[in-house]
Formats: C-alpha cells, sequence, structure tokens
C-alpha cells in the first residue's frame, strides 16, 4: 500500500488529483482548509477507507504537525506528497491597496505551507524513498497586473522545490508542476460545482486548441510521482498548453 497527501484536495485540481491517486491504487488524505469539500471528495471517490478526510489550514504548523502525526498512526508511511493548497485575492488590485495581512495570508498559505508541510513529511518521505511534487504555477514565470502576493508566492514555490531536491536527494525527489489555465468548475463541490462557461476565444489561445482540464495536471503529477520518473528532480514541469510560449502581437 502507497499514501499519498494532497493539500487542497477537496476541490479544483486537488480533487482530481485524489480520484486519480485512488484509481492508481493510493490510499490518500483529503487535507483542506474547507472540511466539507474534504469529506465529500473522500467519500466520492474513497470506497473502502482508501481516502481519509483532514480539515487542514496548511499554514497552521501545529495542524499540520497533527495531520502527519495521525496519518502516520493509520498507515504507518507517506510515500508522496502533494503540496497543492493554494489561495489568491478575488480581484485583481493595484499594489497601493493590496493590505499586508493580505500579503502575508497568501505567502502563509501558497509557499509557507509548502515549507511547514514538507518538513514534517520528510522523515517518513525518506524513509519510503518517496517523493514531493508541488503545484505553482505559470504565474511564477508570467504575470497579470495587480497579482504580486499570488506570483511572489508561486515562484517561490520553484525555487523551493529545487532547493528541497538539493537537500534531500537521493532518497526524496522533488518537483514541481506550473499549471496554465485550467477550468476547475465542474470540479468543487457540490454545492458551488457547475460546466466551465468557456468561449471558443478561450481555447483558441492556446496552441493545443483547448483550455486545460484538472486531468491534465494530474496526469503530470502522477508522472513526477512514480518510478517512471526516477531520473527527474528539481524539475518545474509546465502544462499550460503551450500558452507561455505563444507571442502576443496587437495588430
Amino acid at each position: 500500500m502507497k499514501v499519498a497527501i494532497v493539500t487542497g484536495g477537496g476541490q479544483g485540481i486537488g480533487r482530481c488529483l485524489v480520484k486519480r491517486f485512488v484509481e492508481e491504487g493510493y490510499t490518500v488524505a483529503v487535507a483542506d482548509l474547507d472540511g466539507e469539500a474534504a469529506t465529500e471528495a473522500a467519500l466520492l471517490y474513497g470506497a473502502g477507507g482508501s481516502a481519509v478526510p483532514y480539515q487542514l489550514d496548511v499554514a497552521d504548523e501545529e495542524g499540520v504537525q497533527k495531520t502527519i502525526a495521525d496519518l502516520i498512526s493509520r498507515f504507518g508511511r507517506i510515500d508522496t506528497l502533494v503540496n497543492n493548497a493554494a489561495i489568491a485575492r478575488a480581484h485583481a488590485a493595484p499594489i497601493e491597496s493590496l493590505s499586508l495581512a493580505d500579503w502575508k495570508r497568501v505567502i502563509d498559505t501558497n509557499l509557507t505551507g509548502v515549507f511547514l508541510c514538507s518538513k514534517y513529511a520528510v522523515p517518513h518521505l525518506r524513509q519510503s524513498r518517496g517523493t514531493i511534487v508541488n503545484i505553482a504555477s505559470t504565474r511564477a514565470i508570467q504575470s497579470e497586473a495587480g497579482t504580486e502576493a499570488y506570483s511572489a508566492s508561486k515562484g517561490g514555490v520553484v525555487a523551493l522545490t529545487h532547493a528541497l531536491a538539493a537537500s534531500l536527494g537521493p532518497e526524496v525527489r522533488v518537483n514541481c508542476v506550473s499549471p496554465g489555465w485550467i477550468a476547475v468548475d465542474d470540479w468543487k463541490k457540490s454545492s458551488l460545482a457547475a460546466p466551465p462557461k468557456l468561449t471558443t476565444e478561450d481555447h483558441e489561445q492556446h496552441p493545443v486548441g483547448r483550455v486545460g482540464r484538472p486531468d491534465d495536471v494530474a496526469e503530470a503529477v502522477l508522472y513526477l510521482s512514480s518510478g517512471r520518473s526516477g531520473f527527474v528532480t528539481g524539475q518545474n514541469l509546465v502544462v499550460d498548453g503551450g500558452m507561455t510560449k505563444k507571442m502576443i502581437f496587437v495588430e
């Protein structure tokens, strides 16, 4: 039996990751700030106890410690940690109106949360010769106006990834995935789920001809979590349909 932790596993990309890891035979800890979403995802995909919900704020060190300790007491091992939990401000805004409290909350969740979960999972990952996969973003390498906190946090995740890879090898491999535009509306908890509203223009912005789906990210994460990527560590795999490679001109 292999055990995976997926933070932010209640909704969006994380919810899809829970489903796919269970399908691959893992027991999955579904950790999410939204306890309702975590429980729903665990019940939906975790028949026979193969998914276990945890309400967790990844920025809370004591909560992270307790979650890892409980997981070890239940299953005795951790093979894969997926640091997916993240938040963003609801609306882009000029830096002059970005409060220090909002800045800290984004950094604490998106970057410090990766540090905390990795710190407390690493002793167990060393034993299993496991993997860490961090979910960054194409915002780490390009930006829209008014996204300073989110972009900074995701850039930090990319840097933390290669630092951890250097520190933890050869026992633990560490990589990250940077998704681009991924439509997650239909992967939210049942009270919020809805079909994605996408236009032809939305799809045509991508060289592959469509907006991304959570499964696109899950395929990359599963690869980086498996022995198939045994010679890959410290890398940032961009999964964006080619969008960051497309030059845009105003004509």
